[in-house]
């Protein structure tokens, strides 16, 4: 990252310019500055639609190189939508289309799975 990109980092107002410059460098982005965005991202996005937007993308690019930045991302989301707006999309994206099926056992591996499903199915006595 350049000083330019740290400086425009810095007055991102919701997220969107962290997730543009993921977005547009995801082939050179390092570690380090992969931490640097999502904890940009999960300071400023007050609703949680970055955050979920930027899980998502690198859960389809490639959910093992950035496991770690997917899960602090899912975390992030899961505390700040609270109208769960952005949940259902991310549990699909996260956990595939049958992720009810795969349910039961989530819910005891996956510590965002179970948050988000309490959120999605609050009375569900199924697990």
């Amino acid at each position: 990252m350049t000083e330019d990109d740290i400086k425009a980092l810095r007055q991102d107002p919701d997220g969107l310019i962290s997730y543009e410059y993921l977005a547009n460098n995801i082939d050179s982005i390092t570690a380090d500055e992969l931490d640097s965005l999502t904890e940009n991202m999960i300071n400023v996005d007050k609703n949680g639609q970055f955050l979920a937007s930027a899980a998502r993308y690198l859960q389809a690019i490639d959910p093992e190189r950035f496991a770690q930045a997917i899960r602090s991302l899912a975390a992030a989301t899961i505390d700040k939508d609270r109208e769960h707006r952005y949940l259902p999309d991310l549990m699909i994206s996260l956990y595939g289309e049958d992720y009810m099926h795969k349910a039961p056992q989530l819910v005891l591996t996956d510590n965002n799975f179970r948050r988000i499903f309490k959120r999605l199915y609050p009375k569900s006595d199924s697990l």
